[in-house]
Order: structure tokens, then C-alpha cells, then sequence
């Protein structure tokens, strides 16, 4: 084929940047092209012999537009020389010929037609690509893990039910309230990423205490992507960009402030944290918080909220302002009794002021529902049994909270499955009473997985300076790095025999890793310093004062098995948000005085996955207050080796006593103390067993149901298609890519990408793995999944751009004729509609494709997509726009007879989806119709919600079309 001529006035298209509309020639020598595009007001320069355009040539019937506006049908295409021109008649039926220099330049290529025929022909592996993303996308977006597969953590059952359960109602207000460790951050996470993914969400606000601000920002991106925006009064001022505000006039200058300001912080991002503090000390950024609206409010440490008698206090009235405008509330504690019921009806009001509106009726509720847990825990007892077997003396009793034709058919299932009917029984008596609706309660006595926790006292010897040390104040004491400085004149890491019984420690635990925890930043740099550069210890630190990429490297230093370090020394808040459970070994270099600090430190590595024990190890000075809160943990309130719940109530009831019996020299005062701690412990502890709700811990997590979800997930986990896909993807937009390690990749940008900017592609690139496993023990490696914001918003862009949608190629098939012409078809059914209906769920389908022969015949089912990618030869594109511009009339007949091939089914998708949407979405509002008959949880706005769901979900579907998405001509040769 002869190269392409170009003259100046000749119109083509940019293969690469159709959005810029028809351009002209405007320059031609020997070396280089120049296009204009007046639509876009841009020029391309491009090597003559490579330059990536398309000539623009229409046909006889097609419609063109003069600059002027005028519109005529071409009768006529005239070539003189080079150029074209066009003869045709307006509407008015007037005769007009348009050279083509004076065609309208707004014109775009978007449609396979169009593209194809205007000589936009992309590579054949394109097209083959554009399907399996049409496919893919359709079947995560049907799948019950959709939402919930992303995020980095755990599949665990407990909190996949939680999810599962309250992501899926519309506005969900609940009550999330499992024990420490048990992953209620996580809970709120897959709740809202779920939330978002489908749409029922788009703006949320996170509300926590100002300690775990950084926390929750830490937690929220690396398990979930989810980049939240930090707000507190700097951050405010400058979204609103009040350069000339003092901070010092605040809040005494807060009203001028706010009156100068026209924009709402509030607005400015979608998702946005902020502290409980600052709202509260803050009315004016509170209103705006108010006025600002959410869709969800997340609300951490929500027993802090106090309301008694009527009276609430700052902190739970600012919260009642903003659920009262929030859409759902999510509320999260790990101690949701133990301030008493009053404060628990109160957090149960902020869910739903109309249905907990009188402490009295509650109380008297909650007491009703003990006997209902004494039935379960006998229907649960026969169950279990040796024999299993319906409990006809418990007839009597049931009745009272079932249905007589319920418990008959339970009867008559018993007699073919005593389990199954047994199982129902409890099904309906948890989903039908209690609370189990708005609150959700797991304990570690329900979810096993924990490790066990061994305590090893290291005692150290310090001489004639011990009595020296007893006498300097109890921080000092507990902290003594100031103490052996001021004592010896020498740095405390060269004398503090803390730091030479830790050297020795680290050589005996050679091939261990060894997490310590010390109180702030510099203690920790001083003492990583002395083990690297004095012991030659492999060791790395993790403070407050490094940057998050700073941490990053110290964590996956810590985390690599082969040549990582030994040792990470942490500082207080620098150990926040993450966890170490791939290393067996604590050291407390120094003791919190809160219990809760306590708690969280040994909680790095007490989690669900920890392989092994837990060995916390505390070296301490004998006759000092280290000595003393050590005990006081260990044997007063056991602190070391279980969890301690209590431990936060009872340090506030005796913390005046506490502060003075660790520095008293006489030790009786201190014995007393710990002999009462060790009573009032025992006793909270059995109040706090008997009072367990097993109703609803037994509400919080049902295996049976929420097993399929797990399956689903761990199908995923080991299915390699998507690290396939992502690797044609990759090539396709030219991103480089590299083997990091055996599971992971690296990569970035590169000079010859497709698109400028690819989405969620770190400019300065990225380390990635798809093993779930290798990326909950290294934070710094991120975790794609279908979800992952590179992977969804790839589909995106090729779903929703030309990409793909045209190609051609040629193939050896010996039954048909060379020259013989196929048209390969990809229909989607186009439903337009909004996110949170999900209709794919509905959608039996997501791609129709039809592979026609020259006489109408359907080759699909003869030659795959797959298939044919192993048979095809590609063709040069010159060549191909050759191709089809002399085929053109046998082609468009060939589509057209595509079309109607396909035409028949789009009524028989739209009535199985319409059956799907209406049989799914009724039976769930028939169930909770009759729940909200026996159990006042049921909000009528579910209700109702799920009423108009299929209502709209009907309607749209009703006007779903099946739309040519994307062709390939494929020759015989």
C-alpha cells in the first residue's frame, strides 16, 4: 500500500486524541506533519512517516455540518486532487457542496460505527481486553463479596457478618461494640467501603478523639484506600484561605472569623475526620459540620458520650446534633454496658430517638429478654447433643415468641432434621427479638483465634543507686533515661542497665523478631542508635516524628523475613495503627501508667493471626515504682496475660490512691491497694460475665450465614485472573512493570504511557501484590484487588472510553474462503442509573457477542474470544483502513444484521432481571414487614426504603437497550 499524501485543507482525526475533533492540515514538508484542531484550540507537530491520524472520509448518506451551521445529507463525494468535497441537500432540500476545509471541526468519534468507518481502528488485543473488562467488571459487581473483598484484612467471619449485615441496609444506624482486639475499626471500614463502592454513600464524616486522629487516617488508607481529609482549625482556615487570621484570637475571635469565611470547610471533600475535641470546643465549626450533611457518620469511643438523667454533656449533645442530619450512624465502643444502662439507652437513643425514647420502657425490654436467652441456650444445647432433638417441653415458652404456625412447621422439619429445624428455631428468635438489629456485640469468649499472652519479669540489678532512684519523682521513675543522665553525667544509654540487659536479650532471641515499645520518640532514636551503630544489631525505629513514607520503611524493614531487622523500636504514639503479629516478642521498655496504653501497646501483637504466643517481657528495677506497676497490672488487675477490660474504670476509681502508693516507701499502703484492686477486679469481671447478652453475641455472628460471603472471598484470594488482567492492562497503557519478589511487583509511570495520568498510579510508582497474606505483613506493599483503586478505576477508563471498541485482524481458517469477512459484535445492555441499585446484581448478563459469517451465521459459539486471540494475525493500520474502506458497504450490512441477531433477546435479559430485582428485593421488605411486627428495631424507613429500591430498580430495567459497545472485522487469509 502506497503512504498516505497529505495537503493542506485535507481533515483528519487524531488515533490518539479523538476528543480534540476533526483537525486540518496546516503544515506539510518533508519530516514533519502539523494538524490544527479548532475545536479543542490546539496543534499537533508529528513525524510524517509515523504520524498517528486518521484520514476523514464520509459517504454518500451521511449527515456533515458547514462551520456555519448548516447541515446537509451527502449525495455526492467529489475528490479534486487531494482534497474533498461534498454534495448534498439540507432539510429544506436545498443543493450545497462543503470542501471539506469548512467542515464543522466539532465532531467526535466515539461510536464502534463511527470509529471504525473513520479509520480508528485500535490493535486486536484491544478489543479482546475491552471484553474481558466488560466481563469482569459484571461478575464482581454481581458477586455478594462486592464491596468487601478490597480492603486489607482478614477475611474473619465475625466481622465479615457484621459487614455483610449492616452495609447492605440503606442508612444503617448501629451500635458496633466487640471487645478490644476483636476489629470494630475494621467493622466500620468494610461498612463504609462497601457503602461507597455501591454507591448508598458518597460524603461521610469520622469523628473520634484527638489521640486517634492519626490513627483512623493510617487505618481508613492502608486497609481501605480510603483517603480521608484531616480537619481541625489550621486546616480549616487554610481550605478557606484567611492567610491574615491570627490562630491566638481564637476562640475568643471566632465569631469574626466565621463571619468573614463564604465557604464551609466542610464541603470541601467528601470524606472527612475530624476530632471530637475540636467540634465541641469549636460551635462555630460545629454548625458548619451541621450544615455541611452526610450521608454517614462514624462516631469512635462513643462511651465517652455522657447523658444521665436528661442531661447530655458537651460531647453527646454535638453527637445528637450531627446523627440528627446524618442519614446513618455508626457508633463504636468496646464497653457498651459497662457505664450502666443509663448510658447505654443512651447511645441507643442517638440511633433512633423514637424507638429508645423511655429509659423505663428499655429497662424493663432488656429484663423480658432474659428468659428468650435461656430458651436459646437450651434449643442451642439440643442442638449440640449427642443425638440432636426437638425439645418439646420448651413448646410452651416458645410460644411466646413464635407464631403457632411457625413453631408447627419447625415441628414437622424436626421429624426429617432435628439440626436444621433446630438451627431455624434459633435463626428466628435471634432475628426477630432484641437488640441484634442496632447493636452487635463479639467477645473473645464467642470468636476463638487469640493467642495466649506469657508474662516474663526480667529483674534488674542497680546497686547503691537504687535508693536514689526510689526517691525522684514517679514519672522519673518510671522513665529513668533523665535519672542515670543526671547521676552519672553520661548519656543514659551507656549506664541505663535497661539497655545492656537488652543487648544481651537480643542476642539470646538471634532469628526472633522483637518489637519494643518505649514511652516517646527520642528515647526510642537514642536507644535504635546505641543497638545499630555501638552492638551492630539489625534494628529500625518507628516514632511520630518520621514522615508516613519514613515509618513505611521502617515497618517493612521490621516486617522482611530474610534481611530485615531484629528489632523496632516504637515510641508511644508512634505504635499506633499497627500491627506486628508476625513477631512473638514485646518488650515494655517502660510502663504506661493507663491501662488502656497498656492494652493497646500489647495489642500490636495480640491479634487475630498471630501464629504463636505472646511473650511480653518487662525489665524492671526491684523496690521502685517500675517494680510496683508492674504488679499492680499483673496481680491486681492481670492485665499482661488476658485482656482488661476493666482496667481503664478501675485506674480512674483509685488512681489518687494508685499515683501514692507507687512512690511510698512503705509498702503496706501498697499491699492494701493491691489486695482491694484484686477483689474489685474479680467482682467487675463477674459482673461483667453474668451480664453478658449471649442473645446477642449469638446475633453478632452466625457462621452458617455468612459462610458462603467467606467462600466467595477466598475463591478470589486464589483465582489468578486478575494479576492476568492487570499485566495486559499494564502493557496495553505502557506502564513498566518489574518482579519485586516472588509475590509482588513494582510498578510506574513510564515516557510512552497512553494517558497522562493512569489511575491510581503513584507518580513516583508503587510496590504491589495480589496475595492477601504477603499484605497484611507488609504495610509498605500495596494490596490490588478487583476494588483497589488502580484495578476499578482502570476498568472505568476502559469501560467508559473508545478503547478497544474497534479493531481489525486477519486468521487462517481453512473451511472459509480467503478474503471471506467476519464482523465480531459486543452488546452491553445499557441500563443508566444510580449506583446504589445495583442492577448488575440483576443483570443475568453483562456482554451479548455475536461472531457473524458473510450470510448472517452466529460463529460465537464455534470461536471464543480466547480462541480467537490464539488464531489472529494483526494487520498494519493503513492496511486495515484500506480494508475497510472498500468494504464498507458489506460491513455495515453485516452490522446491521448483527443488531437484529441480538435484537430478540434484550426483552428476555430485561424480564429475568426484572424477575431477579422483584424476587430478591420483595422478599427482604415481606421479611422485615414481618419483624417489624415482634421487633420495634425494624426502622419503617428500611422498610420503605426497600420498597422504593424495587420500585426504581423496575423502572430502570424497563428501560434498559442493548447498545453496540465495541466491533472487530476479522479477514480470511
Amino acid at each position: 500500500m502506497s503512504q498516505q499524501q497529505f495537503v493542506t485543507g485535507q481533515r483528519w482525526v487524531s488515533d490518539t486524541e479523538a476528543e480534540l475533533g476533526l483537525g486540518i492540515v496546516l503544515e506539510v514538508d518533508e519530516r514533519q506533519l502539523t494538524l490544527g484542531f479548532p475545536a479543542a484550540g490546539q496543534r499537533r507537530t508529528y513525524a510524517l512517516r509515523s504520524a498517528p491520524v486518521s484520514r476523514v472520509r464520509y459517504q454518500v448518506d451521511e449527515a456533515v455540518q458547514h462551520q456555519d451551521g448548516t447541515s446537509i445529507t451527502i449525495r455526492e463525494v467529489l475528490e479534486q486532487g487531494l482534497l474533498l468535497a461534498y454534495r448534498g441537500v439540507t432539510e429544506e432540500g436545498e443543493e450545497q457542496l462543503i470542501p471539506e476545509f469548512e467542515l464543522d471541526s466539532f465532531v467526535q468519534f466515539s461510536t464502534p460505527r463511527e470509529r471504525l468507518f473513520s479509520g480508528q481502528i485500535d490493535k486486536y488485543r484491544h478489543f479482546s481486553l475491552r471484553y474481558q473488562t466488560l466481563e469482569t467488571m459484571h461478575q464482581h459487581r454481581a458477586s455478594p463479596a462486592y464491596g468487601l473483598s478490597g480492603p486489607r484484612v482478614q477475611p474473619l467471619p465475625h466481622q465479615l457478618y457484621i459487614a455483610s449485615e449492616v452495609a447492605r441496609r440503606p442508612a444503617p444506624r448501629v451500635l458496633l461494640a466487640d471487645e478490644v482486639g476483636l476489629g470494630k475499626t475494621i467493622e466500620a471500614g468494610l461498612i463504609l467501603h462497601q457503602q461507597l463502592m455501591t454507591g448508598r454513600v458518597r460524603r461521610a464524616l469520622l469523628v473520634v478523639p484527638e489521640s486517634l486522629q492519626h490513627q483512623w487516617l493510617v487505618e481508613m488508607l492502608r486497609r481501605f484506600n480510603l483517603s480521608f481529609t484531616l480537619l481541625d482549625e489550621e486546616r480549616c482556615q487554610a481550605l478557606m484561605s484567611l492567610d491574615d487570621i491570627d490562630p491566638s484570637l481564637l476562640p475568643e475571635g471566632e465569631d469574626i472569623v466565621i463571619a468573614e469565611a463564604d465557604d464551609n470547610p466542610f464541603e470541601s471533600e467528601q470524606l472527612i475526620l475530624t476530632s471530637l475535641e475540636f467540634l465541641v470546643g469549636s460551635p462555630n465549626r460545629y454548625q458548619q459540620a451541621v450544615d455541611a450533611g452526610w450521608d454517614l457518620l462514624l462516631v469512635d469511643e462513643a462511651h465517652h458520650l455522657q447523658w444521665q438523667g436528661g442531661e447530655a454533656s458537651p460531647e453527646y449533645a454535638c453527637i445528637e446534633g450531627l446523627s440528627s442530619v446524618a442519614a446513618g450512624l455508626l457508633l463504636l465502643t468496646a464497653t457498651p454496658e459497662q457505664l450502666g444502662m443509663e448510658s447505654h439507652f443512651a447511645r441507643l437513643r442517638l440511633l433512633d430517638p423514637e424507638r429508645y425514647h423511655d429509659l423505663a420502657t428499655f429497662l424493663s425490654e432488656q429484663a423480658g429478654y432474659a428468659a428468650l436467652n435461656e430458651q436459646v441456650q437450651q434449643l442451642l444445647a439440643a442442638r449440640d447433643a449427642d443425638t440432636p432433638h426437638w425439645p418439646a417441653d420448651l413448646e410452651a415458652e416458645l410460644s411466646h415468641w413464635l407464631s403457632n404456625d411457625a413453631l408447627q412447621r419447625l415441628k414437622r422439619e424436626a421429624e426429617e432434621s432435628p439440626v436444621a429445624a433446630l438451627d431455624s428455631a434459633i435463626h428466628q428468635l435471634l432475628d426477630r427479638h432484641g437488640t441484634g438489629r442496632v447493636l452487635f456485640r463479639n467477645t473473645r469468649a464467642s470468636v476463638s483465634g487469640f493467642p495466649q499472652r506469657c508474662l516474663h519479669r526480667h529483674e534488674l540489678d542497680i546497686d547503691e543507686q537504687l535508693l536514689a532512684l526510689s526517691e525522684r519523682p514517679l514519672r522519673e521513675q518510671l522513665q529513668p533515661e533523665s535519672f542515670w543522665q543526671d547521676e552519672t553525667g553520661e548519656d543514659w544509654w551507656l549506664v541505663d542497665p535497661r539497655v545492656a540487659w537488652l543487648t544481651e536479650f537480643l542476642k539470646s532471641r538471634r532469628g526472633h523478631k522483637v518489637l519494643v515499645i518505649c514511652a516517646n520518640a527520642d528515647s526510642a532514636q537514642s536507644l535504635e542508635l546505641y543497638l545499630r551503630l555501638r552492638k551492630g544489631v539489625a534494628s529500625a525505629v518507628f516514632h511520630e516524628g518520621l514522615s508516613l513514607l519514613e515509618r513505611d520503611r521502617s515497618a517493612a524493614y521490621f516486617a522482611d523475613g530474610e534481611m530485615g531487622a531484629q528489632v523496632l523500636i516504637c515510641s508511644e504514639i508512634g505504635s499506633e495503627g499497627r500491627n506486628f503479629q508476625f513477631a512473638q516478642d514485646l518488650v515494655l521498655f517502660d510502663l504506661p501508667l493507663n491501662p488502656d496504653l497498656l492494652e493497646q501497646r500489647i495489642g500490636r501483637l495480640d491479634r487475630i493471626g498471630q501464629q504463636g504466643d505472646v511473650n511480653i517481657h518487662v525489665p524492671f528495677y526491684p523496690d521502685t515504682a517500675q517494680e510496683r506497676l508492674m504488679m499492680w497490672y499483673h496481680e491486681g488487675l492481670d492485665a499482661f496475660e488476658r485482656t482488661c477490660a476493666i482496667g481503664r474504670a478501675l485506674y480512674d476509681a483509685q488512681e489518687s490512691r494508685l499515683l501514692a502508693a507507687l512512690v511510698d516507701s512503705d509498702s503496706s499502703a501498697f499491699e492494701a491497694l493491691l489486695d482491694d484492686t484484686r477483689a474489685k477486679a474479680d467482682a467487675l469481671r463477674e459482673q461483667l460475665q453474668a451480664g453478658r447478652d449471649r442473645l446477642l453475641e449469638l446475633n453478632s455472628c452466625q457462621p452458617d450465614r455468612v459462610a458462603p460471603l467467606v467462600s466467595a472471598l477466598q475463591e478470589q484470594d486464589h483465582d489468578p485472573t486478575l494479576a492476568d488482567y492487570l499485566e495486559r492492562v499494564l502493557n496495553a497503557f505502557g506502564v513498566d512493570q518489574e518482579e519485586h519478589s516472588e509475590k509482588a511487583w513494582v510498578i510506574h509511570p513510564s515516557e510512552h504511557m497512553r494517558v497522562p495520568h493512569f489511575p491510581g498510579l503513584i507518580e513516583d510508582g508503587m510496590t504491589i501484590t495480589f496475595d492477601r497474606n504477603l499484605a497484611l505483613s507488609r504495610e509498605d506493599i500495596h494490596y490490588l484487588s478487583w476494588e483497589h483503586p488502580l484495578v476499578h478505576g482502570a476498568q472505568e477508563m476502559i469501560a467508559h472510553s473508545e478503547f478497544g471498541n474497534t479493531a481489525l485482524a486477519t486468521i487462517k481458517l481453512p473451511p472459509l474462503k480467503p478474503g471471506t469477512l467476519l464482523v465480531e459484535a459486543l452488546f452491553v445492555l445499557h441500563c443508566p442509573a444510580p449506583t446504589e441499585l445495583q442492577l448488575d446484581r440483576y443483570l443475568p448478563e453483562s456482554v451479548l457477542r455475536v461472531l457473524i459469517d458473510p450470510k448472517g451465521k452466529d460463529l460465537s459459539q464455534v470461536l471464543s474470544v480466547e480462541k480467537l486471540d490464539e488464531l489472529l494475525q494483526k494487520v498494519p493500520r493503513p492496511s486495515a483502513q484500506d480494508l475497510v474502506r472498500h468494504a464498507r458497504p458489506q460491513l455495515s450490512a453485516m452490522m446491521d444484521q448483527a443488531e437484529a441477531l441480538v435484537g430478540p433477546r434484550q426483552q428476555a435479559l430485561v424480564d429475568d432481571a426484572l424477575a431477579a430485582a422483584s424476587r430478591t428485593l420483595s422478599a427482604e421488605k415481606e421479611r422485615l414487614e414481618a419483624l417489624a411486627e415482634v421487633n420495634p428495631n425494624v426502622r419503617r424507613h428500611e422498610i420503605e426504603a426497600l420498597g422504593e429500591q424495587r420500585d426504581q430498580a423496575e423502572s430502570y430495567l424497563r428501560r434498559a437497550q442493548l447498545r453496540l459497545d465495541a466491533v472487530r472485522v476479522i479477514m480470511t487469509v
